[in-house]
């Protein structure tokens, strides 16, 4: 988790350019995650977003609810500043500098969202603690969904999937940048899980409603409901 915070601080400010580039339709991604929350726009909702990198999610989140009160967590101080400049001028807005799986939930949400972060966890058990960290923090009726990367069912559909993600990134990234930077982090740092076993997983702890939003390949957007 050191390595991936400090590439975060060092490239905060270029964060959302280095997106675009390379993680596949990601203004559709983030755009079906927040269709998903399914509340009135008018009401009052209590929003945390789980590594909110420079404040994407929770612009979009405070686009469609204006009402909402959001608390940003991330591990690295540099998104943090990027995420003030982002949503500066917006009200009831929270930000916690802090590593998620480490985070102590001191209060109970309507929504958890998370963007291209929870694949940071380093193993299964990690991520099913972690998601029965973010049931028993919601609501009843609160609602996760995440947005992030996954791998496939079987070696050949990851294959798939590899190739499909470096189809996109060839469109804007260097043949050598793909093959000595961003392929090698995503071995080294990187620790996505099964998508299925995923939906699996929310479902034993008790979500309900468990679903795929979006899909890309190796990307994907899910989640579920606690129960009222």
């Amino acid at each position: 988790m050191d390595r991936v915070k400090k590439h975060f601080e060092e490239e905060a400010k270029e964060f959302d350019s280095i997106i675009l580039k390379l993680i596949p339709y990601y203004p559709e991604m983030v755009d079906a995650l927040v269709s998903a929350i399914p509340f009135d726009k008018t009401k009052t909702i209590k929003v945390i977003d789980l590594g909110c990198g420079t404040g994407t999610i929770s612009r979009l989140v405070k686009n469609a609810f204006p009402k909402a009160v959001i608390t940003c967590l991330d591990v690295a101080e540099n998104m943090i500043k990027m995420a003030k400049r982002k949503l500066s001028g917006l009200s009831d807005i929270k930000y916690k500098i802090g590593d998620f799986n480490r985070f102590d939930f001191e209060d109970r949400y309507d929504v958890a969202i998370s963007s291209l972060s929870l694949h940071h966890l380093l193993t299964d058990d990690d991520k099913k603690n972690f998601y029965r960290k973010v049931y028993n923090a919601l609501n009843s009726g609160g609602i996760f969904y995440n947005a992030d990367n996954v791998i496939a069912s079987n070696d050949y559909l990851q294959d798939v999937y590899m190739n499909k993600w470096k189809r996109f990134m060839r469109k804007k990234v260097s043949e050598e940048e793909i093959k000595n930077n961003w392929i090698p982090r995503y071995y080294v740092e990187d620790r996505p899980s099964k998508l299925v076993d995923q939906l699996i997983w929310l479902k034993k702890i008790g979500f309900t409603d468990v679903d795929v939003i979006w899909k890309y390949y190796g990307f994907a957007v899910y989640g579920g409901r606690r129960e009222k």
